[in-house]
C-alpha cells in the first residue's frame, strides 16, 4: 500500500519516496509517486499525475489533468499542456512548449521553438 503526504505549498499528494523541492508548488488532487523528482520552482497542476521515476526541471509547468510517465524527463522551463501525456522514458527539452490534449509516446523526444512548433531532430 503506498502512503502519501501533503505538499506544503500546494497540498498535493506526494509520495513517500519521492524527492520534491519544497520551492515546487504541487496542487491539490495532484500526485506524485515514489522515486519521482521534482525541481525547485516547478508547477504541477489539478489532476496531473507524476509517475514513478520520472524527473520534472526547475521550473517546468505540469498543467491540469496531464499524465507523464514512468522514467520521462522534462526539462527546465517546459510546460506541459492540460491532458497530455506524455510517455514513459519519453524526454521534453528545455524550454519546450507541449499543448493541451497532446501525446508523446514511449521513449520520444519533443523539442519546440518559443512559439510551440515542434522542430526536427
Amino acid at each position: 500500500m503506498l502512503r502519501y503526504r501533503k505538499h506544503v505549498n500546494g497540498r498535493g499528494l506526494i509520495a513517500h519516496g519521492a524527492k520534491v523541492h519544497a520551492s515546487a508548488f504541487v496542487e491539490s488532487g495532484a500526485y506524485v509517486e515514489p522515486g519521482a523528482q521534482v525541481a525547485a520552482g516547478a508547477r504541477i497542476m489539478r489532476g496531473a499525475w507524476i509517475e514513478r521515476d520520472a524527473m520534472i526541471g526547475p521550473d517546468a509547468v505540469i498543467d491540469a489533468h496531464a499524465h507523464i510517465g514512468s522514467h520521462a524527463l522534462i526539462g527546465a522551463g517546459a510546460r506541459i499542456g492540460v491532458r497530455t501525456t506524455v510517455g514513459p522514458r519519453a524526454r521534453v527539452a528545455v524550454g519546450a512548449l507541449i499543448g493541451d490534449d497532446e501525446a508523446i509516446v514511449e521513449g520520444g523526444a519533443v523539442a519546440t521553438d518559443r512559439r510551440g512548433f515542434h522542430l526536427v531532430a
